[in-house]
């Protein structure tokens, strides 16, 4: 299985840095998306089904923590997974973001096995070296 993976970054290098990371892990990626702040990714949201988000907390317009109020007061966003990817590793805001309903959390700097293996959690799924959809069996 292929998945739609947005990146919610006001750096583009971030976003490009992100991409890569997630590409060297292997992980199985059908479409990027990217999206510069919270009310770009919300738009974007709009038009093309993704299966998550990762999301940057500091960001102009609308941040990543209004983003992920945002999206769980939707319906079509409410389970949609969302991975916070972020400097900020206090406890506060790691618990803030979690009660907000983001599913993970991921501190800059990070592994690319630490990324993929937080996809693969909040997914379900393990994508295995291969790129396969299969489960771990």
């Amino acid at each position: 299985m292929l998945f739609n993976v947005m990146v919610v970054d006001d750096s583009p290098a971030m976003r490009r840095f992100i991409r890569r990371v997630i590409a060297i892990s292997g992980f199985p990626v059908d479409r990027f998306l990217e999206a510069s702040h919270g009310v770009h990714a919300l738009a974007e949201l709009a038009r093309y089904p993704v299966d998550v988000v990762l999301t940057d907390i500091n960001m102009p317009e609308m941040d990543g923590e209004a983003l992920v109020g945002e999206m769980r007061r939707h319906h079509e966003w409410q389970s949609l997974p969302v991975i916070v990817v972020s400097t900020d590793a206090t406890d506060a805001r790691i618990e803030r973001l979690m009660e907000l309903g983001a599913q993970g959390y991921v501190t800059k700097p990070f592994a690319p096995e630490r990324l993929r293996g937080e996809l693969e959690r909040v997914l379900g799924v393990f994508a295995g070296s291969g790129g396969s959809d299969d489960l771990g069996f």
